[in-house]
């Protein structure tokens, strides 16, 4: 996630198309699947006699789905069309992993073996990771003074970084949110305990013929249910339509993921029934003395 990855044109051997195919690249060192917990699937890892000079490489799941589909691709060679160019040699096969963004697609991927220039070390920690960034510069230091670590952080800082603006729009949205569906609760409170004032007479005289408390209670709460209800199927449109718009803002989240729809309406309908709780108690609590009187 720290952009130590490249991106080459190379042909493939075996393939029926000749022409040049896009391959993310990725120096590595032996012990960086098992650090970074990539599985192998199939042939082997590098090894000790893996060094710069061998062109040999592992590919990902993707690389062999895309481009060595129904062939087994050990021992197949890709590389550049120029004499110069290295002509590098499957020996394996790992998982998928992403390298760019956490939303970003399995791109076919090549590793070799690292060979020069300035490389990222990844450390895999048992305590928070925090605690050991002191440790590892002294280490460091105390190997060479003079080489400079220009950077380190965490894994989960780094993809936290590639997420600010994601989270960020998505607070504001849950913040609006939240405005809204107390907008709507206080518009629903308002509402039946409007309607409960305007109906006194009419709950008096159903009270005085005999309708218990339960009859009233549930005549109150069932219309704001229905109201919440019919809202909640309107929301659901809308939000359906809207999330068209706000694909690219949703990480892990489909646009029509079912749970979310109903966790989102199950909560209104929710805060509906506790919006409705006061207005149907103060129906239960009319005279109908008072109310038969003063009709």
């Amino acid at each position: 996630m720290d952009g130590g990855y490249s991106s080459r044109d190379m042909k493939i051997e075996g393939r029926s198309d000749k022409s040049k195919v896009e391959i993310l690249t990725l120096q590595v060192g032996p012990d960086y699947f098992s650090t970074m917990k990539i599985p192998l699937l199939a042939g082997r890892f590098f090894n000790s006699v893996d060094t710069a000079n061998t062109n040999r490489a592992l590919v990902n799941r993707s690389f062999v789905t895309k481009y060595l589909a129904g062939r087994n691709p050990l021992g197949m060679h890709f590389g550049g069309d120029a004499p110069e160019d290295p002509q590098w040699e499957i020996v394996g096969v790992v998982g998928d992993t992403k390298f760019a963004t956490p939303r970003s697609d399995d791109a076919p991927t090549a590793f070799m073996p690292l060979a020069s220039g300035g490389v990222s070390f990844e450390v895999r920690t048992a305590p928070a990771p925090d605690t050991l960034m002191r440790p590892v510069r002294n280490v460091v230091s105390s190997i060479d003074a003079n080489l400079p670590v220009l950077r380190m952080r965490t894994q989960s800082d780094s993809i936290d970084r590639l997420l600010f603006n994601e989270r960020l729009v998505a607070r504001l949205l849950g913040l609006f949110a939240a405005l809204g569906l107390m907008l709507a609760c206080i518009g629903l409170y308002g509402l039946l305990s409007y309607e409960v004032s305007r109906r006194t007479r009419e709950i008096g005289i159903r009270t005085a013929l005999g309708a218990q408390r339960g009859n009233i209670w549930s005549m109150v709460v069932r219309q704001g249910i229905l109201l919440v209800a019919l809202g909640a199927i309107a929301g659901c449109g809308a939000a359906f339509a809207v999330t068209r718009l706000l694909t690219s803002l949703l990480y892990s989240v489909r646009p029509n993921d079912p749970f979310t729809y109903a966790l989102t309406a199950g909560t209104l309908l929710i805060l509906g029934i506790l919006a409705c709780l006061l207005p149907a108690h103060r129906a239960t609590r009319v005279d109908p003395i008072a109310a038969l009187r003063c009709e």
